[in-house]
């Protein structure tokens, strides 16, 4: 059974990003298990239009707060092999389109599909969120808030990301597809 996908109910206006109960995550195949990090450091803001279909939003994360729990491999991604973080201190992302997505299935929560553009190493590149809006309310102290996931796979290749080590056989160390995880809290007014 295909669900029916409406309109999110949200109030219009500007959202910002709280990156204390936000977090962005990534994952890549490292030999044979993934690793995992997060970037602790990040901003952004959603804004909601009266039709949220014609919403805009833009991310910006802080290349050196990269957290994969090792220094050195942190050091390595930050480096001009990988993500060039001296010259490219930031990724960023700008929404272009929101629209229902056609999951096939019920989910738990609407989901919606948010494409832009994902800027890394100065390369930007189209990309595909699929999003679920867990919804909007009052905080403790009066705030309005609203929750999102959101999550997508990119090619590093896309984006010049070469940077490998050739293994025994045909194998490499590093995969070339990297997971994106959004756990996204906002605030209305802010």
């Amino acid at each position: 059974m295909t669900e029916t996908i409406t309109a999110p109910e949200i109030t219009a206006g500007t959202w910002r990003i709280d990156p204390d109960h936000s977090e962005i995550t990534f994952s890549v195949r490292h030999l044979m298990t993934t690793v995992r990090g997060v970037f602790t450091e990040f901003g952004g803001r959603i804004d909601i239009a009266d039709d949220v279909f014609a919403s805009t939003a833009g991310a910006e994360i802080v290349i050196a707060s990269i957290d994969t729990r090792n220094a050195e491999r942190d050091e390595l991604i930050r480096s001009s092999q990988i993500l060039d973080a001296a010259n490219h201190p930031a990724m960023t992302f700008a929404a272009t389109a929101v629209a229902p997505a056609r999951t096939g299935r019920r989910a738990r929560h609407p989901r919606y599909t948010v494409d832009g553009d994902l800027t890394i190493r100065g390369v930007t590149r189209p990309v595909s969120l699929l999003t679920e809006f867990h919804g909007a309310g009052t905080d403790q102290r009066g705030g309005l808030r609203a929750g999102f996931t959101a999550s997508t796979r990119i090619s590093r290749s896309d984006y010049g990301i070469e940077f490998n080590v050739p293994l025994q056989g045909d194998r490499l160390m590093l995969g070339d597809e990297i997971e994106i995880g959004l756990e996204i809290q906002a605030v209305h007014g802010s």
